[in-house]
């Protein structure tokens, strides 16, 4: 792992700046979490990387975190967030699962084969937008499609103004398209399923083989899952690039205003709705489904909002109820110690 000469390089911002006092500038040692496991998280500041044991009484972190050090190397306190991205744990578990923090560009990267999806694409977009990080779409393997134009023009429509890029992930020129995003102080986070070039990506951006890479199946042009942790990586051009597990399971959760976001057009039709609590349905006077039925709104794109809504409205109720019956559970063991403690005075 390389040493770093500047909290600009590790990516340190006047938002974070703005959060010390005076006390702290002068002695704690601003440290940002670069990579994590179940017991430690190894962490980097101006004079090198540590590695620091997670404790009960550690604060709930993640990488690309922000954290005070004091000079014994132990967490005196966790920054705020200028970004973060979360998804509800996969599975059954009823809890959130923080993925990265304070990234200042997501690209989300999508293949030009069979594993193209644009459902995917706009559910990785509403997490983005979710986060407050800028999305950038960035289509690979460009080199083995016939029509990648095809491909840029189908995310194009979905937003206008959404910065999509074609790219060879193995081609450091066709890579360099990404220069304006990577630059000192800023961090990126590469997301996307596995097998679509995010290793791949970022070996090339890096100028070295890093990251391990795994071809794909020949039989569907799904990937093979490669990278098994979190972790945020110095480039000599400056900045920091995140790369993540290929995630096969995003549930998104307290993501409304991500949603709302990504499928912006979608809201504006909502609010021509006869009704404001329109379900775009079969509702009469209902302005999406007018849009739907005269051609300028795409039906998969309406189904997949609805599906995102339904999802989102689920989960985030779900969490709700277990933050209160955790609050509920809390409220009722320190209640039973008191009484324990009150009993013992007798």
């Amino acid at each position: 792992m390389p040493h770093f000469n500047s909290l600009a390089n590790l990516g340190w911002q006047a938002f974070f700046q703005q959060q010390l006092s005076l006390d702290e500038w002068d002695n704690a040692i601003p440290a940002r979490v670069i990579e994590q496991n179940k017991s430690a998280i190894a962490v980097a500041t101006e004079s090198g990387i540590f590695n620091i044991p997670l404790l009960a009484s550690s604060p709930d972190m993640v990488v690309g975190d922000w954290v005070l050090l004091d000079d014994q190397q132990n967490i005196l306190r966790l920054l705020d967030r200028k970004t973060c991205f979360s998804r509800k744990a996969a599975g059954s578990k009823l809890k959130k699962q923080l993925i990265s923090a304070n990234i200042d560009t997501a690209f989300i990267v999508s293949s030009m084969n069979d594993d193209f999806n644009l459902n995917r694409i706009e559910r990785l977009l509403s997490l983005v937008n979710e986060s407050a990080a800028e999305p950038v779409v960035l289509l690979s393997k460009s080199d083995l499609s016939e029509t990648p134009g095809d491909f840029v023009a189908q995310i194009q429509a979905l937003d206008p103004f959404l910065v999509v890029e074609g790219i060879n992930c193995l081609d450091e020129e066709s890579v360099n398209k990404l220069s304006p995003w990577i630059k000192e102080g800023a961090t990126i986070a590469v997301l996307g399923s596995s097998g679509v070039g995010k290793s791949t990506l970022i070996n090339t951006l890096l100028g070295e083989n890093r990251q391990r890479t795994g071809d794909i199946r020949e039989d569907d042009d799904k990937g093979r899952h490669t990278t098994t942790r979190r972790s945020l990586i110095a480039l000599d051009k400056g900045g920091m690039i995140l790369d993540t597990p290929g995630m096969r399971e995003i549930q998104i959760a307290d993501c409304k205003d991500g949603i709302a976001t990504t499928f912006a057009d979608i809201e504006t039709y909502a609010e021509q709705c006869k009704f404001s609590d329109c379900q775009h349905q079969a509702e009469p006077g209902c302005a999406v489904q007018q849009a739907v039925a005269s051609g300028t709104l795409d039906p998969r794109r309406l189904n997949n909002y609805l599906k995102l809504l339904r999802e989102e409205a689920f989960n985030s109720a779900s969490l709700s109820e277990r933050r209160s019956n955790d609050k509920a559970l809390g409220k009722y063991y320190r209640h039973t110690l008191s009484e324990v403690h009150k009993l013992k005075g007798r």
